[in-house]
């Protein structure tokens, strides 16, 4: 897992033609606002979060979000015990976007 600022994140994320955008927050929050482009798929789910991380493409780049960064620093913990190589987590979480969202 990389912990990367919002100015990192971003930079990084557009110029990989290899990435997806996994927001982990619950339905309630995304439905406040969410970056676009985002899949959300919330943590607390517990189990099925990770039935559905087992979904996933393990060769993409992941660029994850959530209100705050903890618990997108924790999903993406949970990524690379599972494989995923490539897990980065927005410090600061969504509260502190200051890019384009979706609302």
């Amino acid at each position: 897992m990389i912990d990367l600022t919002q100015e990192e994140w971003s930079a990084k994320l557009a110029e990989d033609d290899n990435a997806f955008v996994l927001d982990v927050r619950t339905e309630d929050e995304v439905a406040e606002g969410y970056i676009p482009n985002a899949t959300n798929i919330d943590i607390y789910l517990g189990q099925g979060f990770l039935e559905e991380l087992e979904k996933l493409d393990r060769t993409k780049s992941y660029y994850v979000y959530c209100r705050s960064g903890n618990r997108s620093g924790q999903a993406c913990a949970i990524m690379n015990s599972l494989g995923f190589e490539n897990a980065y987590n927005l410090e600061g979480g969504f509260m502190n976007w200051e890019g384009d969202v979706v609302e």
